[in-house]
């Protein structure tokens, strides 16, 4: 086939982890079809002097469940140079499901997405009730990146047992069956794995956990023997590790029962600012034993905004809030202003103590300006500033948070941050047991913006760190590109080389940034979320077609669900 499309003279940094060099790339179709000097003239030519040609990036933990069922522009995640993202993470989704189980799973995404049920009732278009008929609506659809799945545990407890799921109630054997043969179902039509959660942290807005916590060992090890029968699938977990002991003893017989990868989350939590460290080494016996265990890391802490047009700010536990919350946000912002307001809810205390440690501990509580520092000082805290200018720490964060007309966003890292630098996270990237992920870009929408996570870990780790040692340029590409799409089974991409999928970034290097988060009103029934904006990326390229050039979407829809495991099928640069 002639070239379709010509990459000329940028830097390759082809996601093997080798060193960068100088070299077209001629995509045919939607492959990759040579990478070298002076490669003969294509239909269409992108001039990538002076810029990065890196492959597509895999984000493995994005929670798009909802979004891909109504929307063709995966943003934000294909504002980041992402060119395949995973859903179904952490147990919810909403296939399969029973026409009168939708309200549970609704109200169970409401809560763990951060998403308004109006805006789930209205965009969801419920053209599904099995697993395998989900996959066919989305195989229905068009993207500006490419779609894989996973079965969320939720749905299927769910689906199975009813109320009584929903409830936690313990599975029956016939119960359990059922759920194996769902999941393998499941696999066999095309998702990548199952997935489940054994956090309190995941509810319903009424503080309902989800249906999968505390699930049995039996009802786990039932789904991981037939994920052994269908030999395909990774399992994806996220625990509290409570009791690490026993929970990891539990998570290990499952991988030795079902023979497939697994991963979990890791995360540095303040309260146990050490426990990383021994699941890590947990993982690396797992691994030395012959099986396959990776823990998912993100590059930056993980933590929540506070501003006064979305869901969290410092004074929300005040009970003059109470007064204000639910109003619009210009009748809201005029309130704020006022002195008497302001005096009445700052001479106020947040009543509940987890809240209060979670947006009154000022010594954690940052600006987030444009662009963003995901490593600040402590210096920069609100409460070094208020001591700086002998002021109460509640004070600054007030007139902090009425910046630009009220929409101004203090940054508290919760997650990853208890050490106040990433030093941490730099060591748990490195460990040759942790893949990148996390970003959640379709969930908690208006209290993270973590889908510019690849974004920032290219530019923070491989360019500007200034607090502690960087990471290699193509060793960042690697983590978010290859590694992640072999974690996953998808050995047809994440690598620039003659026969691989061509998902391919050209990347404006001294000019890639992330923007502040802005608050946009586009999901259905005008539902609010918070975006980040990049600069950088001179284009994004799905299967060999441009979805986005200079930063803007050419409205060109390539991306497409992707359906199991994917095999490279050419001249693989020895990547291993």
């Amino acid at each position: 086939m002639a070239e379709s499309l010509v990459i000329r003279g940028g830097t390759v940094v082809d996601g093997t982890g080798g060193a960068p060099y100088e070299a077209d790339v001629a995509i045919a179709g939607d492959r990759i079809a040579a990478i070298g000097k002076n490669l003969p003239k294509g239909g269409e030519e992108i001039d990538a002097r002076g810029k990065l040609v890196t492959p597509g990036f895999v984000d493995v933990h994005t929670h798009y469940d909802a979004q891909v069922t109504w929307g063709s522009q995966i943003s934000p995640s294909s504002w980041n140079g992402v060119t395949t993202v995973l859903i179904g993470n952490c147990g919810v989704g909403f296939a399969p499901c029973l026409p009168h189980q939708r309200d549970m799973l609704v109200k169970l995404m409401e809560g763990v997405e951060d998403i308004p049920e109006v805006v789930l009732t209205e965009g969801l278009p419920w053209n599904w009730q099995t697993f395998p008929q989900f996959l066919d609506a989305l195989d229905a659809r068009s993207y500006d990146l490419d779609v894989a799945t996973q079965v969320p545990h939720a749905a299927v407890r769910v689906y199975v047992m009813g109320q009584r799921g929903a409830e936690r109630e313990d599975a029956t054997e016939k119960d359990r069956a059922r759920m194996a043969q769902l999941a393998a179902e499941g696999i066999r039509a095309g998702a990548l794995g199952f997935s489940t959660s054994r956090t309190i942290a995941h509810k319903t807005l009424a503080g309902e956990p989800t249906p999968t916590l505390g699930a049995a060992e039996a009802e786990l090890a039932a789904i991981a023997r037939a994920m052994r029968g269908v030999g395909e699938g990774w399992m994806q977990v996220i625990s509290d590790f409570d009791d690490p002991e026993a929970e990891f003893a539990m998570l290990r017989r499952l991988v030795e029962q079902s023979g497939r990868p697994m991963t979990f989350s890791l995360l540095q939590r303040e309260q146990r600012p050490k426990l990383w460290r021994e699941l890590l080494d947990k993982v690396a016996e797992v691994n030395r034993a012959g099986f396959s265990m990776k823990a998912q890391v993100m590059g930056r802490p993980i933590g929540i905004m506070l501003g006064f047009e979305i869901s969290q700010n410092p004074f929300i536990g005040r009970p003059s809030w109470q007064e204000v919350k639910h109003l619009p946000f210009a009748e809201k912002l005029a309130i704020l202003r006022t002195p008497e307001f302001r005096a009445r809810l700052l001479a106020e205390e947040t009543g509940d103590p987890a809240m209060r440690h979670r947006v009154n501990t000022w010594e954690k509580i940052f600006p987030l300006n444009d662009p963003p520092d995901y490593e600040p000082p402590s210096e920069q805290s609100v409460a070094a500033r208020a001591a700086r200018e002998g002021r109460n720490p509640e004070d600054v964060a007030y007139d902090l948070l009425l910046e630009r007309d009220g929409r101004a966003i203090l940054y508290r890292p919760i997650i990853n941050y208890a050490d106040g630098t990433l030093d941490t996270v730099k060591l748990m990237m490195e460990d040759p047991n942790t893949i990148l992920g996390l970003g959640d870009g379709g969930a908690h929408v208006s209290i993270i913006c973590d889908a510019s996570t690849m974004t920032t870990t290219l530019t923070h780790w491989a360019r500007d760190r200034s607090r502690g040692a960087r990471l290699p340029l193509e060793w960042v590409v690697k983590a978010l590109s290859r590694d992640n799409a072999f974690a996953v089974g998808l050995m047809d991409r994440g690598v620039l080389a003659p026969g691989y999928k061509a998902d391919v970034n050209v990347i404006d290097f001294d000019r890639l940034n992330v923007h502040a988060p802005e608050v946009r009103y586009d999901l259905p029934a005008g539902g609010r979320r918070l975006v980040q904006r990049t600069e950088g990326y001179e284009a994004t390229i799905v299967s060999g077609v441009a979805v986005s050039r200079h930063g803007e979407a050419t409205g060109a829809l390539p991306g497409r669900l992707v359906r199991g495991a994917k095999s490279a099928d050419a001249k693989r640069v020895a990547a291993e």
